[in-house]
């Protein structure tokens, strides 16, 4: 199992942040990269065109809350997000995070994390570090079991590669 990625870069967002900001209800009926594109303009109209793969979000309090859109999570995904560590969560969306095979770690210890830093999150030991300051932060740790699906590329990844398979009927 993995239990780290590579260091990020942080973005830094405050408390509530909904789905609606997230994935914007104008766009979504296009592609996901068309509403990918529009991901947090409302909050950070760069944030979309300026975001890396593997980059870090750490968010205030209910990141995630309002509706129960699952491209919320499938466009941080997209655009390369490789984890989120926030206070608190909404309760759909932080599922919908581990479905997508994005890393989504509960800290109330990052409030001292700034925009550009660069960070990693170990969400199996239960660490965040600050690689640019030297700081180390804590979050809870995710159960060995959500990790694996996270690893596998999320929920449905995780179910195709652990699947009996079939020999003329008897599940082996």
């Amino acid at each position: 199992m993995t239990s780290s990625q590579q260091p990020g870069r942080a973005w830094v967002f405050g408390d509530d942040i909904d789905t609606d900001v997230l994935a914007p209800g104008l766009y979504m009926k296009g592609p996901i990269e068309t509403l990918a594109a529009h991901c947090l303009e409302t909050v950070d109209p760069s944030f979309a065109t300026s975001v890396q793969s593997g980059d870090i979000i750490i968010a205030g309090k209910n990141f995630g809350i309002g509706s129960s859109r699952e491209q919320a999570a499938q466009v941080l995904k997209s655009l390369g997000i490789a984890a989120i560590a926030a206070r608190s969560f909404g309760g759909i969306f932080y599922r919908n995070a581990l479905n997508f095979g994005l890393t989504a770690v509960v800290s109330d210890d990052v409030s001292r994390v700034r925009s550009g830093e660069q960070v990693l999150v170990d969400a199996v030991s239960g660490t965040i570090k600050n690689l640019t300051t030297g700081t180390k932060h804590t979050c809870k740790p995710i159960p060995a079991h959500l990790m694996e699906m996270v690893n596998a590329g999320g929920l449905v990844a995780h179910l195709k590669q652990n699947r009996p398979r079939t020999i003329r009927g008897n599940a082996t």
